[in-house]
């Protein structure tokens, strides 16, 4: 038998291919002369029409947004979603894609430990031996499965910025399943999208209208992907699955987007990949299903 996890699956491979797609979605944008931030503000704006739009159709289904959690919300979204891809292409300038890759697979082990020590979750050993499995495969998957790749750290406050990114993304994760104890997923979701993005409006700056005005049609179109799908979509469902199952054995699922966006870059970017990427690919997978088999035994918590 297995994790009542798998039950969720499809949603999580959803949640999975959108992540795994923004990561060649980013690179085309950048590519085409889109400056870190300003892609990142363009993303949002398309997050905000889409999640208002939501709001104003489902408006009845949504939890009541209490006065009192305003600010942690705002902060919520700021930091665990702003922040995070502010950190990550901030980073991506001065680190390699390689570094940046290894730094953010650490999100599911900062996830695990939050999660042991902020919402009491229990951690089998076959559940670390898992993790364990899965990071060793996307390692593998960075470090060879793309010829030529390079570990390299220009500027050390870029692999900082990647390591904020990650702290702050398994922050979100954590946090976020405290407030789901109040709200609804979508509700939550959209309340700290919309927040949040607030603090993005200090970064505006006239050369948002200059690279705007030199947008190629599949720019856009990449940055409402990165909008609808990456963000709306993908971190919709994100905070769905966190409502019905832990957070340590969801953020283990992390570790499929290497696969997800490497595949991706081989086909829509031409990015050649090696018989290595296959062997951790497999490293994943199988690291996956150790999480995810039926435990006999019972669960070790550390506290």
């Amino acid at each position: 038998m297995v994790s009542p996890n798998l039950r969720f699956l499809p949603l999580i491979l959803i949640s999975v291919l959108c992540w795994g797609l923004a990561f060649p979605s980013i690179f085309f944008a950048l590519d085409q002369g889109l400056s870190p931030v300003n892609l990142t503000i363009l993303r949002f704006i398309v997050v905000c029409i889409t999640f208002s739009v939501f709001y104003l159709i489902r408006r009845k289904n949504f939890t009541p947004l209490q006065r009192r959690d305003i600010i942690p919300i705002f902060l919520l979204g700021f930091f665990g979603i702003i922040v995070y891809h502010l950190g990550l292409n901030y980073g991506e300038q001065f680190v390699s894609p390689a570094v940046a890759s290894l730094i953010i697979a650490t999100i599911p082990i900062y996830t695990v430990i939050m999660a042991v020590f902020y919402l009491k979750e229990r951690i089998s050993l076959q559940m670390a031996a898992g993790i364990i499995i899965s990071l060793t495969g996307v390692i593998v998957i960075t470090l060879w499965g793309k010829p030529d790749t390079t570990l390299e750290i220009d500027y050390l406050l870029g692999a900082v910025g990647v390591v904020i990114a990650a702290i702050v993304g398994a922050a979100y994760t954590i946090a976020g399943k405290k407030f789901l104890e109040r709200y609804t997923p979508i509700s939550l979701t959209t309340y700290a999208m919309l927040l949040g993005s607030l603090g993005l409006l200090p970064f505006v700056t006239p050369s948002l209208v200059s690279e705007v005005s030199n947008v190629s049609l599949l720019t856009l179109i990449a940055i409402v992907f990165l909008g609808v799908c990456s963000t709306f979509v993908a971190y919709t469902i994100w905070f769905i699955l966190l409502s019905k199952t832990t957070a340590s054995s969801l953020s283990v699922y992390v570790y499929m987007v290497p696969i997800v966006s490497t595949v991706a870059s081989y086909f829509l970017l031409g990015h050649m990949i090696t018989i290595y990427f296959l062997i951790g690919g497999i490293l994943v997978i199988g690291g996956l299903m150790f999480v995810n088999a039926k435990r006999s035994k019972p669960r070790l918590r550390i506290s």
